[in-house]
């Protein structure tokens, strides 16, 4: 048996293989799996750090980042109306200044309802809020254990009255006072810019357009061409649904004589274009004055009024206005308000929407009119 016992021989490196192993290139290391991997982590962090670096630029810059995207959405509404008015031969600079002029007045009316409505009623609603806040009290010491002693009540009081009092208050007015000068300039500058993008939004964006050749320049084309058609479509359905639940809201406030009934309606009209989020807040506001003014059953019948109206808004209204202009899921809407409310609060939380509903729209033609980009287009059975 020990004749067929053998031995393997020892591996030898031939000088050739040595010189080979000795000259093999350093940046073969990344063709492996773990150097793909690297390469796909180190791609991912340069991809989060340029976001980064993008979203601190936009917080940094708010004062005119966000009244250029406020101009750019309101001139995507507005372009039909542009269109329709030059086809009648009305010259770029009058038709610019004539729907310049409707957007202004229809925001300043909206502006002037509520502080007029609210100036003519707050009296009376501050009479009834402190009655309401006696019957609280009153209420609260018939309770069989103690929930607010008459020692906490003051305290409050007392803690409130210092804060009134106090610098920290009179810093907190000048910090007001600041954000009405912030809020005035960056409305002068949204009228301006919007003023620009309806005179010349089209030659603007084909002076855009310049660098891109061939298939580039119809994607840039047709990418730009689906964001203006989302946006506006978004912004007028929204304000149509909006005014459809303004004047059932306002009518069904009128007939159980809500106070504020006209300022609750407007205020109803602008939470709409926060979705989903919007019509609880504003269903909570008339809620609460019917609550002080009327009483609990009135505002039971105001939360009754509002929920029909929501209900009738979002399975009839709304799949027929918006249906074509934003395909999102409730899940998506709501991470984006998240994420919009985080960066841009009252304001990223109303452009956050049409943003993402824009997206998407564009990922939607990414490779043709009707052909989404390959990752994004549904599988069939076959392919999955």
């Amino acid at each position: 048996m020990g004749l067929f016992r053998s031995t393997p021989p020892p591996i030898r490196l031939e000088p050739a293989d040595v010189e080979l192993k000795a000259t093999r290139p350093p940046w073969s290391l990344w063709a492996d799996g773990f150097g793909m991997l690297a390469i796909r982590a180190l791609q991912i962090i340069v991809v989060v750090a340029v976001a980064a670096g993008v979203i601190i630029a936009i917080q940094s810059l708010t004062l005119v980042t966000i009244p250029l995207v406020i101009a750019l959405i309101l001139a995507c509404a507005f372009a039909p109306v542009m269109r329709w008015l030059r086809r009648r031969g009305l010259p770029s600079v009058v038709a610019t200044i004539a729907t310049l002029l409707a957007i202004v007045v229809i925001l300043g009316l909206l502006g002037w309802l509520i502080v007029w409505a609210v100036r003519d009623q707050w009296d009376e609603l501050a009479a009834q809020a402190q009655d309401g806040f006696q019957h609280f009290l009153e209420w609260v010491e018939t309770l069989p254990f103690e929930f607010l002693s008459p020692a906490q009540l003051e305290e409050w009081a007392a803690a409130l009255t210092d804060f009134v009092t106090s610098a920290q208050f009179g810093s907190g007015a000048l910090a007001g006072v600041g954000a009405v000068a912030n809020f005035v300039t960056g409305l002068v500058l949204m009228v301006t810019i919007l003023f620009f993008f309806l005179k010349d939004g089209p030659q603007m964006w084909e002076f855009l357009l310049r660098p891109f050749r061939g298939g580039h320049y119809v994607r840039a084309r047709r990418i730009g061409d689906k964001t203006v058609g989302v946006l506006g479509s978004y912004v007028r359905g929204t304000a149509t649904v909006a005014l459809v639940d303004a004047i059932g809201i306002l009518i069904g406030l009128l007939i159980l004589q809500v106070p504020l009934a006209l300022p609750l309606s407007v205020l109803v009209f602008l939470l709409a274009f926060i979705p989903i989020v919007g019509a609880t807040l504003a269903g909570i506001l008339a809620a609460l004055v019917a609550l002080v003014a009327n009483g609990w059953v009135n505002a039971l019948f105001v939360v009754g009024v509002v929920v029909l109206v929501n209900q009738l808004e979002g399975n009839f209204l709304q799949p027929v206005l918006m249906g074509r202009s934003m395909k999102l899921h409730a899940f998506v809407i709501l991470i984006a308000l998240t994420v919009g409310t985080v960066l841009g609060g009252i304001v990223g939380a109303v452009l956050a929407v049409p943003i993402a509903a824009a997206a998407w729209g564009v990922i939607q033609v990414w490779d043709g009119p009707d052909l989404p980009a390959r990752w994004a287009r549904p599988k069939h059975p076959i392919e999955s």
